[in-house]
């Protein structure tokens, strides 16, 4: 049996499979994405969503969906479904969905009456092209096959309604048809791969509703556009498959292209396949450059997003090479951005926020472990080297080395770390002073250095890091350290943040820790009983004040929950490092229990992958993108820890 597989008794309740969605990507920014019965509830949600960065930094919905009909004998079975107003659902096709499946992509299996139709789709990799193959399994009369697409051209933060500028323009390509509805856009080139009927009627599909606006508080209602349709016959045992992308395809090559894509698939077999799989996912290549996406379907490149999810993504996975290939386009970014420069692609965001820098070093200590210590000197002991001397020389413009070895940073008015919800232009948490993980960052970035340039060698600018370390150490724990035993927040001057919170797990988990062992036991003893959750580590204690653990409701009261309580799963990789660093072999039965509750995931929200956020109190319901990049990268991490001290 497929690990994972649903059939059809899920399928046809739509309160269980409209909240199953799938997600594929191009790894060059474009997507595909729906719920598993083929019903968009988003207005992320569609077909073919591609960046025309020609246009604006946004994704872009072109194709929305395609609704299939089986006609035999003159009767018409339509296999789509829509949501409109009223809680009315169209044309219900939906309840001919005998199972599906998605190892190596997503497979629906339709039966009506005697026919069993199998659909496949896939992504072209780094091609704006999804394909789709239909199998017609059996049949045991002449079938004909129609498609029905449904189109919207418009920003995934818009909505497209019925309109007299729309253009009905089209014109034939080989097995099929080009269209544009608006200027600006690419051409949508859909075609099949053997011969067919293009049959013009316009028309516009009124009052689409998308629930899952509708529970955030959003526009929720859209009309799309449908040229027309396509008609092709279909024998028993053959297969037909649908292109739409924007550039015309040679359709002859279809069939041999889409096999050679799903041979190349990894299937996703185990919880360990589906993450690595989902870890392909945010991967972005743009030419020369490499990127990876902060999540699916609406976060761009965010720095440090990026260094974060980086070591889980590629060296967890190990592709050393894929990590140097990001770090490279990194490197000239960070180059830019310390010489006060604009990188020249701007695809990179948030570069500036204070602790991003020190979370590069971080991922580049992770490559010194996974790889060597040599290795990494050579190639990034110079960028590790101008980064810390760029702050130690006060020229980052919000960070300041005070004369107590430690990093101050303001963070009033700006939401300046991860913790950065904000409501009428202000941060919901303004942390700011000495910041508890920018300090153990920091403490960490020095030994760090330290020791790699010494690497097989004296060098005296490491004797003035770990000068400076140590005098930070002994500031770090006269600081953060209470008299309960854990970590302020934050500290500036008289104010003391004492919200149990999860970010003085970083001074447990780094490698190198101002703490002492005892004291670090008594940080990650208070996590475990006040944070440790099934999905992840809570932003904050339910014992703290302002204690808000359901992501629900319009923007503003979710931007009031999101730091307030929530669970994030990539904070697990952190708790795990440092679980198992104090508990040794002893730990992991342990950990390897908490895993089981994000393997649970790999059936619900976004199959396969693991979302943003979950609800800090029971049942733990994911909310916010459906596929986060950290959340996975860090699980992925955490399991590759498992496997070090229990291979």
């Amino acid at each position: 049996m497929s690990y994972l597989r649903f059939d059809k008794t899920l399928m046809v309740n739509l309160e269980e499979s409209l909240q199953r969605e799938i997600l594929r990507t191009n790894r060059s920014g474009a997507y595909h994405c729906t719920t598993v019965v083929d019903c968009n509830t988003r207005k992320y949600h569609g077909l073919l969503v591609i960046p025309i960065p020609e246009m604006d930094d946004e994704n872009h919905v072109l194709l929305s969906s395609l609704d299939e009909t089986v006609i035999q004998h003159g009767a018409e079975f339509n296999l789509g479904l829509h949501k409109y107003g009223g809680n009315h659902f169209s044309p219900n096709g939906h309840k001919y969905i005998r199972e599906f499946d998605c190892e190596k992509v997503p497979t629906t299996t339709y039966r009506v009456g005697g026919v069993i139709l199998k659909k496949e789709k896939l992504f072209v990799h780094h091609e704006h092209r999804i394909l789709i193959r239909y199998t017609l399994v059996d049949a045991h009369s002449a079938t004909t096959l129609r498609f029905r697409p449904f189109l919207a051209f418009r920003s995934v933060k818009a909505y497209t309604h019925e309109n007299s500028q729309a253009s009905r323009d089209y014109q034939e390509v080989e097995n099929g048809i080009k269209t544009r509805m608006y200027p600006g856009y690419p051409e949508l080139y859909m075609q099949l791969n053997k011969k067919c009927e293009f049959h013009f009627a316009p028309d516009w599909y009124r009052g689409i509703e998308y629930p899952k606006e509708q529970e955030r508080g959003y526009d929720s209602n859209e009309d799309l556009y449908v040229p027309g349709y396509f008609e092709v016959d279909i024998k028993k045992g053959e297969s037909i498959v649908f292109s739409a992308g924007i550039s015309e395809y040679n359709t002859r090559q279809l069939k041999t292209v889409f096999q050679k894509e799903v041979d190349n698939r990894i299937p996703r077999d185990s919880f360990l396949h589906c993450l690595v799989n989902s870890a392909h996912q945010f991967y972005n290549k743009q030419g020369d450059m490499h990127y990876i996406l902060a999540g699916y379907p609406w976060f761009h490149c965010r720095a440090r997003d990026m260094f974060i999810s980086l070591p889980g993504l590629t060296l967890a996975t190990d592709e050393v090479e894929k990590f140097e290939w990001v770090m490279e386009t990194a490197r000239q970014a960070i180059y830019s951005y310390m010489k006060g420069e604009t990188h020249e692609d701007g695809k990179i965001y948030e570069m500036s926020h204070p602790d991003v820098l020190l979370w590069a070093i971080w991922a580049l200590q992770q490559y010194a472990k996974f790889v060597s210590r040599g290795q990494c000197k050579e190639k990034y002991a110079s960028l590790v080297k101008d980064i810390i001397e760029f702050i130690r020389l006060g020229k980052h413009d919000n960070l300041f080395l005070h004369d107590n070895g430690l990093l101050y940073a303001n963070g009033k008015e700006k939401a300046i770390t991860w913790m950065n919800s904000t409501v009428d232009g202000h941060p919901v948490i303004p942390r700011t002073g000495y910041i508890v993980e920018l300090d153990a960052l920091w403490y960490n970035a020095l030994r760090f250095a330290e020791d790699l340039l010494r690497e097989g060698e004296t060098d005296a600018y490491a004797d003035v890091l770990g000068s400076l370390a140590e005098k930070a150490a002994k500031s770090f724990v006269d600081v953060f350290l209470n008299e309960y035993g854990y970590l302020f927040d934050y500290v500036d001057g008289y104010m003391m943040d004492w919200s149990v919170r999860p970010n003085m797990l970083f001074a447990v988990a780094f490698d190198y820790s101002p703490l002492e062992q005892a004291q670090k036991k008594k940080v990650l003893d208070i996590v475990t009983r006040e944070l440790l959750t099934p999905k992840g580590i809570r932003s904050l204690s339910p014992k703290s004040g302002g204690y808000n653990p359901n992501y629900v409701g319009p923007q503003r009261q979710r931007d009031y929950a999101y730091h307030q309580g929530t669970a994030w799963p990539w904070l697990m990789g952190f708790y795990a490092e440092a679980y198992l660093r104090i508990y040794k072999m002893s730990g992991i039965s342990f950990i390897e229990r908490q895993m089981i509750g994000f393997e649970d995931e790999m059936t619900r929200h976004c199959i396969g992958s693991i979302p943003e956020l979950f609800d800090g109190n029971p049942p733990f319901k994911g909310r916010g993108a459906v596929s986060f990049a950290m959340n996975v990268a860090e699980i992925l991490r955490a399991l590759k820890l498992l496997s070090k001290y229990n291979p």
